[in-house]
Formats: structure tokens, C-alpha cells, sequence
């Protein structure tokens, strides 16, 4: 897939509708982060969130405990979601594909070739510089929310 031009809505609505849990390499315990607040319409919506943050102290965001590495987290996860500047995303890619996750989905502005490459080598489904916050209040997700326009 060629990831510099638009997603099909399909693909994103599929991916939306498939994953149940979601780890969130990068999570932030502050509220006015950005992370913060993705990972709070995602957990209000229903998604298992698996917040990923390895600095000291950072026990839970939310009352959601938060786990050191994406190996740490204690149950299969269907997507990893990267809230990390783009040249990690090659290291986190092969974390993603050793646990076994099918998607990896990078954040606004997080986006990389190399690591794009690899996830799909390795069968997950891959979305790079995008929101998933953002693409669950498209219209073409209206009946996942129930929301009427």
C-alpha cells in the first residue's frame, strides 16, 4: 500500500472495527497532551487501551495501568498505535510484529518507509500519519457511533 496517498475509507473503518485492544506506545499522563486525550476517546468508546510508557512513576493513566514495553502487556494486542517521533518507529515495528499485533497504526506525523515495509512483510495492516480518534467521527463510522448527521 502506498501510505503517502489517502486511505481508502474501507480499509480504515475495517481496522476500526476489528481491533478490540490497542496498546499506545507513548502514552502521556498529562491531561493537556495529545495522547492524553486519543487515548481517553478511545477508551470511552469502547477499545481495551494499553497505555505503554516507560519513565518511572507513570503507574496508570486514567486509572488504566500502564505498562513499561509492549512485551510487558499481559493479553494479545490487535493494534499498536505510536504516539513517538518517526525514527522509532522501525524498533517499535518489530516489537508490534514479535508480539504478534495486526495493525500498526502511526500518529499524525509519525510516519516511516522502512518500518511500513516491515509490518506489512509480516502481514499486519499498516496506517501511517493519521488519527484514529479523528477517523471514528468520519461519516463512514456514524453506525459504529450511532450518531445520526
Amino acid at each position: 500500500m502506498n501510505h503517502h496517498e489517502e486511505y481508502p475509507s474501507e480499509y480504515l473503518a475495517q481496522i476500526l472495527s476489528d481491533v478490540k485492544t490497542i496498546a499506545m506506545v507513548g502514552a502521556s499522563p498529562d491531561p493537556t497532551k495529545f495522547s492524553y486525550g486519543v487515548l481517553r476517546v478511545l477508551h470511552e468508546q469502547g477499545y481495551n487501551m494499553k497505555p505503554i510508557n516507560p519513565r518511572d512513576g507513570v503507574d496508570e493513566i486514567r486509572g488504566i495501568p500502564v505498562f513499561r514495553s509492549l512485551a510487558d502487556v499481559d493479553e494479545p494486542i490487535d493494534m499498536v498505535q505510536v504516539f513517538r517521533k518517526a525514527e522509532a518507529l522501525p524498533g517499535i515495528a518489530q516489537e508490534a510484529i514479535d508480539i504478534g499485533a495486526k495493525v500498526l497504526w502511526g500518529q499524525i506525523g509519525v510516519y516511516h518507509d522502512d518500518a511500513a515495509k516491515m509490518a506489512e512483510e509480516a502481514g499486519l495492516r499498516v496506517v501511517m500519519n493519521r488519527c484514529p480518534k479523528i477517523e471514528l467521527f468520519r461519516p463512514f463510522w456514524k453506525p459504529k457511533l450511532g450518531q445520526t448527521i
